[in-house]
């Protein structure tokens, strides 16, 4: 069974456990356009979160906006073309361990939630770039 999960004004996530085929999707009419939810989804991000993913998303009351998902799916992109197999993505003071070939959020962490801070079983970091709202906040070193 398919938990539903609700991120911000977001239809970047098809929610999934880790045993389902890349077809079994969950299809929630999204209204208007008669798209469903993972059709939006398969046309924009190709991000699929587990199960456990979502519950922890849900239990740590992290929320992704659409910038977040955007930048989360570039990072694995990058991650994707070093070769990283199982990433950790780090967003903002979010971190999500990725397994990357198959694009499957695996688990979601805060800056409360990480424990001793201590990843293990990975073989890349990748360090989401940051938004452009971000970019106007930039340091000048030079004096």
């Amino acid at each position: 069974m398919v938990d539903e999960m609700k991120i911000q004004s977001n239809p970047g996530i098809i929610p999934t456990t880790a045993t389902q085929s890349t077809t079994a999707v969950n299809k929630t009419d999204n209204g208007a356009s008669g798209m469903s939810f993972a059709d939006t989804l398969s046309q924009t991000q190709n991000l699929r979160f587990s199960n456990h993913a979502q519950k922890r998303l849900e239990a740590r009351n992290i929320s992704l906006t659409d910038d977040g998902i955007n930048r989360l799916s570039n990072a694995v992109d990058k991650a994707e073309k070093r070769g990283g197999k199982e990433s950790l993505v780090m967003v903002d003071d979010m971190a999500f361990i990725v397994n990357v070939r198959d694009r499957m959020v695996v688990t979601a962490l805060d800056s409360k939630t990480r424990g001793e801070g201590v990843f293990t079983q990975i073989d890349s970091v990748v360090f989401a770039e940051p938004s452009d709202n971000d970019k106007s906040s930039s340091i000048d070193i030079a004096k």
